[in-house]
């Protein structure tokens, strides 16, 4: 990949991370019925507060990723691919870097969760190796919540 690396976000990301995250989750929409989860972040606050990351050349946010540390494990909030970036594998890099930082600081596992209709994300995460740890109706939102063991 041509110059692209995953670094912290800055203040100055904040729009093009917006940009990114409703252009991955515009399709859901329509099956979801409403906007989904990553929608209604903050994501002024969230890059404040360090936790998030994107996938960048020097021109353009290509992936976003919200993750922290929760307990023993590491949350992953939100990963987002720029739809005309898909397709390319750069969500295995992403989710590969959640790894690496889940393991850099020891912790247990990395623990996430999507809408049930994001049936791509399923398969996903599935195929990365995360077992389904339970589904839940929270918010209104059907969420699957997969976890994968670190150690």
């Amino acid at each position: 990949m041509e110059n692209i690396r995953i670094r912290q976000a800055q203040a100055a990301d904040q729009r093009a991370v917006w940009a990114c995250v409703r252009a991955a989750y515009s399709k859901y929409l329509v099956r979801m019925g409403r906007e989904p989860t990553p929608l209604h972040a903050d994501y002024e606050a969230l890059i404040a507060q360090g936790v998030v990351y994107v996938l960048a050349n020097e021109e353009e946010v290509r992936g976003v990723l919200v993750m922290m540390s929760w307990e023993r494990s590491l949350l992953v909030e939100n990963v987002a691919v720029d739809p005309r970036f898909q397709g390319q594998g750069l969500g295995q890099v992403l989710m590969a870097f959640v790894e690496q930082q889940g393991r850099k600081e020891q912790l247990d596992e990395i623990r996430l969760y999507t809408n049930e209709v994001m049936t791509e994300n399923l398969r996903f995460y599935h195929k990365l190796g995360f077992e389904e740890d339970g589904r839940r109706v929270e918010d209104g939102y059907h969420r699957v919540f997969l976890r994968k063991g670190l150690r």
